[in-house]
């Protein structure tokens, strides 16, 4: 029978807790951790635009939205990447940028 004083009384709680814990760092070093130790590592910008070709360059996402509006009310397919915190690039097909980029240096926040 265990009584309220002993040491088996108060074991069962810390085995659970001390489990629990190591649960917990092995999760995290297996499925969270980065290899350099805590630091992430900046992903390099990517250097290929595959199909697409990149017409503008904005500082600010809301710009990029903007002109990515303008071209499509001008009938041109775009997109807006985001390769870097403050900056975005607006992406089209080969076939319109030219138009695209006639509208993009004509658009106040390029």
């Amino acid at each position: 029978m265990l009584q309220p004083g002993s040491l088996s009384y108060i074991a069962g709680p810390v085995i659970a807790i001390v489990v629990m814990v190591l649960l917990a760092l092995f999760m995290r070093w297996a499925f969270g951790g980065s290899p350099t130790g805590g630091v992430r590592r900046r992903r390099p910008p990517p250097t290929d635009d595959g199909l697409l070709t990149r017409v503008a360059t904005l500082s600010r996402r809301e710009s990029a939205l903007a002109l990515r509006a303008v071209l499509s009310d001008a009938g041109i397919r775009s997109t807006v990447r985001f390769p870097e915190a403050h900056r975005a690039d607006v992406l089209v097909f080969p076939e319109d940028a030219a138009r695209a980029r006639a509208l993009a240096s004509s658009f106040p926040a390029a």
